[in-house]
């Protein structure tokens, strides 16, 4: 009985195991943790690489977009350096929203994502950046290079989903969406998330 290679036998870590992306910062791979169908938050485990259920969403509101992170990325100094006003960044991967025309109802896939802009957002003063993308070979999206052509609406929906996602009655909020910003920017975060996850972790 032949038995697959050492490499096959094991799943790599999502954080840490799996490639940037084709062409960061620009065409980067997302790891989705997150639908808009669902009613529970799930979270990256990062000690086993498994998603975990974090907390049934507290509001009405549910992602508006695919939502997951970009691996081999870390929200240290450098991202915190493009982010007026934060103290420094969250120590997580830096996430990442991405518009998709048909319906992708399951997590835990890997997709090619195009960087056309992002949102600010500090939480409780760290920041906390959701990078803006469409799916790269998308039949609608995918000749979006730039936040300015996706739809007023579908930019408010994001940036009202995650003003509001981590809000408790009765406490006050942490989190404040400090502001939208295009590809260029965006791609100077991304690069600096590569920056800081070396930093942390090496090659």
């Amino acid at each position: 009985m032949s038995f697959p290679p050492p490499f096959y036998r094991f799943r790599p870590h999502p954080w840490h195991g799996l490639e940037i992306g084709p062409e960061p910062p620009r065409i980067v791979h997302a790891y989705i943790e997150l639908t808009p169908f669902d009613w529970v938050k799930y979270e990256i485990d990062k000690t086993t690489g498994y998603l975990r259920v974090d907390r049934p969403q507290p509001s009405s509101s549910l992602p508006p977009t695919l939502y997951g992170f970009i691996p081999r990325t870390l929200c240290g100094q450098r991202v915190a350096g493009l982010s007026e006003g934060s103290s420094r960044g969250d120590g997580d991967p830096l996430d990442i929203c991405v518009l998709s025309e048909r319906p992708i109802t399951r997590a835990e896939v890997i997709l090619n994502a195009r960087v056309v802009g992002g949102i600010r957002i500090l939480d409780g003063g760290e920041a906390d950046d959701k990078i803006v993308a469409v799916l790269h070979n998308d039949a609608v999206w995918s000749t979006v290079n730039s936040i300015t052509a996706i739809p007023d609406v579908l930019v408010s929906r994001l940036t009202h989903y995650f003003s509001t996602y981590k809000l408790v009655a009765g406490t006050p909020a942490r989190i404040t969406v400090e502001g939208v910003y295009d590809h260029d920017h965006a791609a100077k975060v991304v690069a600096a998330a590569m920056a800081d996850y070396r930093d942390e972790y090496g090659q």
